[in-house]
């Protein structure tokens, strides 16, 4: 493989706005409306991102007969020091699974709930 593997992530909510409101806070960014067929019920909010940068883009999304939490699949946001968004984290309602814990010479992880039940990992260097 050329690239990194990951191009995109979604990250199913139940409540947008409750949502959008979360990780609008904890990562203290704005989310963009992303436009979606006028025939689907999909409703999506993209992360800020830039293509001449590391690191996949992605999305919160509310789609009808698809359900937050409960998925196999976890995301990591990089950090500048994840015990930052891992407070934060707490602040707005979400659940602390594993706080900020070294993995040696990759830096540090912490693992988190966010409101709707999905579990993310934050990543940092320090």
């Amino acid at each position: 493989m050329e690239i990194n593997p990951v191009a995109w992530f979604e990250i199913y909510v139940d409540d947008m706005p409750r949502a959008k409101a979360f990780y609008e806070a904890v990562f203290e960014v704005q989310l963009e409306a992303i436009a979606t067929p006028n025939d689907t019920e999909l409703e999506m909010w993209g992360f800020p991102s830039s293509m001449d940068h590391y690191g996949a883009a992605g999305a919160l999304a509310k789609m009808t007969n698809v359900s937050a939490g409960g998925n196999s699949t976890l995301v990591y946001f990089a950090c500048q020091d994840c015990a930052v968004q891992q407070a934060r984290a707490k602040v707005q309602g979400g659940e602390i699974h594993n706080p900020k814990m070294s993995i040696g010479e990759h830096g540090f992880i912490s693992l988190v709930s966010d409101t709707e039940g999905n579990m993310i990992g934050l990543h940092s260097m320090v």
